[in-house]
């Protein structure tokens, strides 16, 4: 496991237990999924373990499995083709809510509420057991706008995000740093991440312009600051 360098040398996993909740269905039919996010990195020697197990993950019906390339460790001699600065600060935002003192890679965080060590998959596993997205709007999500339903949001109302990702396997070649010489492959890598706004209990609707690139689609409602994910839906 790879630390950062102003986190401690211990991690404590926070892998507390959640109520099981019935699944919701979209105006799709499909169940809302159990968002995934892995913050991984090519420079981190750490992480391809992490990779795979996200890997075995994209193919579950329930699971909306994203990685999101950080960049602190672009400076061990390989910068991360995938990585952006924003995808860095998403993963900060969550590491008070989650208690610890700084981001880590391989890190997984489930429905923005829980997480664990990227590269073990039993405890990705123990925390999407019996566990389903039920607190937010319904989402109804076309190929150019998103629309959600009205409903009781969070006093601080929720942010909207856009998120567009890769959904194939894409292999990279590292040629400097902790991985040298090796083949990585990714998957559901995250290219774009933006917010549309936010949703405060009322109907929201947005457009946006098509996904080209062969890149899927994502809608994210969550509590501002690193909160729980209350809502998702992809393409």
């Amino acid at each position: 496991m790879k630390y950062a360098p102003w986190r401690t040398a211990f991690f404590v996993s926070a892998v507390l237990a959640l109520g099981g909740q019935p699944a919701r269905a979209e105006p799709s039919g499909r169940a809302v999924p159990l968002v995934v996010e892995l913050f991984t990195s090519q420079g981190c020697s750490s992480c391809p373990p992490a990779n795979a197990n996200l890997i075995k993950l994209r193919g579950r019906r329930d699971v909306l499995a994203l990685s999101f390339s950080v960049t602190y460790w672009d400076r061990l001699g390989w910068k991360d083709v995938f990585g952006q600065e924003g995808f860095t600060n998403r993963q900060s935002s969550y590491e008070g809510p989650l208690g610890h003192e700084g981001p880590f890679t391989p890190q997984i965080v489930v429905n923005g509420s829980r997480d664990t060590v990227g590269n073990d998959y039993s405890s990705i596993e123990e925390l999407l057991a019996g566990r389903r997205l039920s607190a937010g709007p319904t989402i109804d999500l076309s190929p150019t706008s998103v629309a959600l339903a009205g409903g009781s949001a969070p006093s601080s109302g929720a942010d909207v995000w856009l998120v567009r990702y890769d959904p194939n396997v894409v292999n990279v070649e590292v040629r400097r740093g902790e991985n040298t010489g090796r083949t990585l492959p990714h998957t559901n890598v995250v290219h774009q991440l933006q917010k549309l706004g936010m949703w405060t209990g009322g109907a929201f609707k947005h457009n946006f312009s098509l996904a080209g690139g062969g890149l899927r689609t994502a809608i994210l409602v969550q509590i501002p600051d690193g909160g729980a994910i209350l809502s998702a839906a992809s393409d």
